[in-house]
């Protein structure tokens, strides 16, 4: 089957499988390997990108249901000029990652949390990372990460 798709603010077209999971197509297909593929379930959110302006698991959506859609990737995050996103900047500085598998679904998962809720608190804030799972860090940086990007996108009126 044929999908057509705007990633990254490219317009793409490509013929599928019928069960051929969004994370698939976006890494074979397209080469954007930054969706990183952890559990395959929907559990460890390290495939978060966002679908029309919301945090999904692309490894639970096929690319069929994507049809017609706006898809940004965390290679899509910055602004094309070589900067980072206020949100990725805030990782590199807060040392909001370690191993770094699970931080591209996390960043695309902040961008998302803070453009629901531009001042959350640590706890609504860990609520919401839930379904973003880090073996790593402990998350102490994460939320501190997570509030530094935020104060960074709110300066640029960048969500």
């Amino acid at each position: 089957m044929n999908v057509s798709m705007t990633v990254n603010g490219r317009s793409v077209t490509a013929d599928v499988d019928p069960p051929t999971l969004l994370t698939e197509f976006l890494r074979d297909h397209l080469g954007l390997t930054g969706t990183h593929v952890g559990c395959d379930t929907g559990q460890c959110g390290s495939c978060t990108i966002h679908l029309d302006g919301r945090a999904v698991k692309a490894c639970s959506v096929l690319a069929a249901q994507a049809e017609g859609a706006r898809v940004v990737t965390i290679e899509g995050l910055a602004d094309g000029n070589g900067d980072l996103h206020p949100m990725q900047a805030a990782f590199r500085e807060e040392h909001g990652l370690q191993c770094g598998f699970c931080t591209p679904g996390m960043v695309m998962a902040a961008v998302d949390l803070v453009n629901t809720y531009p001042n959350a608190s640590d706890t609504t804030i860990r609520e919401n990372l839930e379904g973003n799972i880090c073996r790593c860090t402990g998350y102490e940086n994460i939320v501190r990460a997570l509030k530094s990007g935020a104060a960074g996108m709110g300066d640029q009126g960048n969500g």
